[in-house]
């Protein structure tokens, strides 16, 4: 079988990871969460108090950074510098800063030369907002994914309430729609839909059929 790689792009909650994951364990493939890596940065810039508009110290910072995923008994996991980080990367305050924190050019460049380097030898799914525009342009096989609003804000408020995180319904949709606002008008590699990228709409489908729907592109690419 020859390589592949596959590009999962959306916006937030849209489903990417869960699909990602599920593709990549059904193929046998290599999963990278790129979304986790900038949310990496985002929290040893918390834990380090730098500024998020300082470039040029969260640049320094994500150099001494290492970034690894592994996989244990209940799913992915990943790891700042030897520490698992996995549950510390989706608190409230990562999630409302890594926006501002992704926008800077050389900490962009930093995490796309690590993520294209993990996609060198392919057979790779990999899941972001700028995989099939900017890190992986030439992907075989590219999915934009997209949900309403209000779906989304309810999956991750469902996600929240079953790791007992507080969470208001309102102020996570709204929280939502700032991010869609903020990754899609960002200066460096805004979210958009690749032009060869399959559009699926996931807010009436399970992820079960949006895998399907994944699995299907990729075996009419291995046989094309």
């Amino acid at each position: 079988m020859k390589a592949v790689c596959i590009a999962i792009d959306g916006p937030a909650s849209s489903g990417k990871s869960t699909v990602a994951k599920l593709l990549a364990k059904s193929l046998g493939f290599i999963y990278v969460d790129t979304g986790a890596m900038y949310r990496t940065i985002t929290l040893a810039s918390l834990n380090n108090n730098i500024d998020p508009k300082d470039e040029s110290g969260l640049l320094a910072l994500l150099k001494e950074t290492t970034i690894k995923f592994g996989w244990q008994e209940d799913g992915q996991h990943v790891w700042m510098n030897g520490q698992d980080v996995t549950d510390a990367i989706r608190s409230s305050k990562v999630t409302n800063l890594v926006s501002e924190i992704s926008m800077h050019p050389s900490v962009r460049q930093e995490l796309v030369a690590r993520q294209r380097e993990m996609a060198r030898d392919g057979n790779i799914v990999m899941d972001g907002r700028d995989i099939g525009t900017t890190v992986l342009p030439n992907a075989q096989v590219k999915v934009f994914l997209v949900a309403s609003v209000e779906e989304r804000a309810k999956r991750r408020y469902e996600e929240n309430l079953s790791k007992q995180i507080p969470t208001d319904f309102e102020q996570l949709k709204k929280e939502i729609e700032e991010r869609d606002f903020k990754d899609s008008h960002r200066r460096v590699s805004p979210l958009i839909q690749a032009d060869d990228a399959q559009l699926i709409d996931t807010t009436s489908l399970s992820i079960e059929e949006v895998v399907a729907k994944v699995k299907d592109l990729v075996k009419k690419q291995l046989i094309s």
